[in-house]
């Protein structure tokens, strides 16, 4: 007799076929889960007889997974891993008082990990767990406490906190620059200067990143439209662009929130006297997600992230959120 199709499926032998699944092996999934290889077949039966189909393809030596078993495969995988990442949310929070950010890699890498030393030093007792990825983080992940996201206004969630905007201006190290000086290479005195040397230019795909923050989009906008360089270096991230101006290696078109503070430090040099900053309509963002449950060292890393986010944009030049 088939099952009624209304009823809901029995959870209990879920675990046992993702193992199977997996592994594509009864006798693997019976070692993986300290079961015996009966027990697994049994499971995987009352499975197959509650949803009344087969689930695998059972050979002499090999097993595969059915029609069926492939569709419930790519619901159960994803059932368990947001059920076992609640699970470790559960038991972490039993442990030190800990933060889970994340953020794309190179406001990482420029602007939170040079901070970070002073946030810690002031709160000794409270872990910092840094997730960097250039994948747009889901707001409903139960592991995050917060994400700081660069992005379009227009895409902006409406919790969102607006940190601060964004400038681009040429930057080299000081090596090149006095280089120049000297006559030791070319001149770098005027933006048509730039033909003699290197340009450092973000190789991304993605629309938010292409001609916005481009080196062509600067030489548009600073009257020389049509200039090539001496060469190009094309780089995936914004801080290989910042090592490799730090290095020496060329001019690159740098973002100021991320780089400020190499400039007052005197390890960058902008160019042009600042008199050839452009701005983008991006920027970026401070989102306590909403499934995060509130406590004290939380509410302190945010509360610091507004307080650095304020001083960045002073150094913008920008007025304070109302």
């Amino acid at each position: 007799m088939k099952p009624d199709p209304r009823r809901p499926l029995r959870l209990d032998h879920l675990r046992t076929f993702d193992a199977v699944a997996r592994r594509l092996s009864f006798s693997a999934a019976a070692e993986d889960l300290h079961l015996t290889q009966s027990a697994i077949s049994r499971q995987i039966q009352a499975l197959e007889q509650d949803l009344g189909t087969a689930l695998f393809n059972r050979g002499t030596r090999h097993v595969e997974l059915s029609s069926a078993g492939s569709a419930l495969r790519h619901t159960v995988t994803q059932l368990l891993d947001s059920l076992d990442r609640t699970v470790h949310e559960i038991r972490r929070r039993d442990g030190r008082p800990r933060v889970a950010v994340s953020t794309f890699a190179s406001f990482a890498s420029l602007w939170l990990m040079p901070r970070l030393a002073a946030f810690q030093k002031a709160n000794p007792d409270a872990d910092i767990r840094l997730s960097a990825t250039d994948r747009l983080t889901p707001l409903d992940d139960p592991e995050l406490d917060v994400v700081l996201r660069y992005c379009e206004p227009g895409s902006a969630p409406p919790i969102a906190e607006r940190m601060f905007g964004e400038l681009l201006t040429p930057v080299v190290s000081p090596r090149l620059l006095e280089q120049a000086r000297t006559g030791a290479a070319r001149p770098l005195r005027i933006p048509a200067d730039l033909a003699g040397h290197t340009l450092l230019e973000e190789d991304d795909p993605r629309p938010i990143n292409a001609y916005p923050l481009s080196w062509r989009r600067w030489l548009d906008e600073n009257g020389n439209p049509g200039l090539q360089p001496q060469r190009w270096l094309y780089l995936n991230f914004t801080h290989q662009q910042v090592q490799g101006a730090l290095a020496g290696q060329g001019v690159a078109l740098a973002r100021i929130a991320l780089v400020h503070d190499l400039l007052e430090r005197g390890e960058l040099v902008e160019l042009f006297g600042g008199r050839c900053r452009i701005a983008t309509t991006a920027a970026y963002y401070l989102i306590q997600l909403p499934l995060a449950p509130q406590r004290a060292e939380l509410q302190l890393f945010v509360d610091w992230v507004r307080a650095e986010a304020g001083h960045t944009r002073k150094a913008l030049g920008e007025a304070a959120p109302a």
